[in-house]
């Protein structure tokens, strides 16, 4: 299943109880999305999240219910290791 990266921008300092969370991966689980984890900026303002879903569409979806921003929507097909290696992150069909 592809990968993305999300980032999104708040309008405030990000603060997401567990509750929260669990709310947000219950949508999640309904729209086909799997919420690996985000990264924060150093002024909690900004997000880039890791994701597993079927396209960007069940992602935009999953934001909308949740009530959060998706304001950019990447789909990765690798990454690179710190000694130089591109690694495929999906098997190809």
């Amino acid at each position: 299943m592809p990968i993305f990266m999300v980032e999104r921008q708040f309008a405030e300092a990000l603060a997401i109880s567990r509750e929260e969370a669990d709310r947000i991966n219950l949508i999640n689980d309904e729209e086909g999305v799997r919420w690996f984890r985000s990264f924060l900026s150093a002024d909690l303002r900004k997000t880039f999240c890791l994701y597993e879903a079927p396209s960007a569409d069940h992602i935009r979806r999953a934001a909308e219910r949740a009530g959060i921003p998706a304001d950019k929507i990447e789909e990765l097909t690798g990454m690179v290791e710190p000694h130089g290696v591109i690694v495929a992150l999906q098997q190809p069909v």
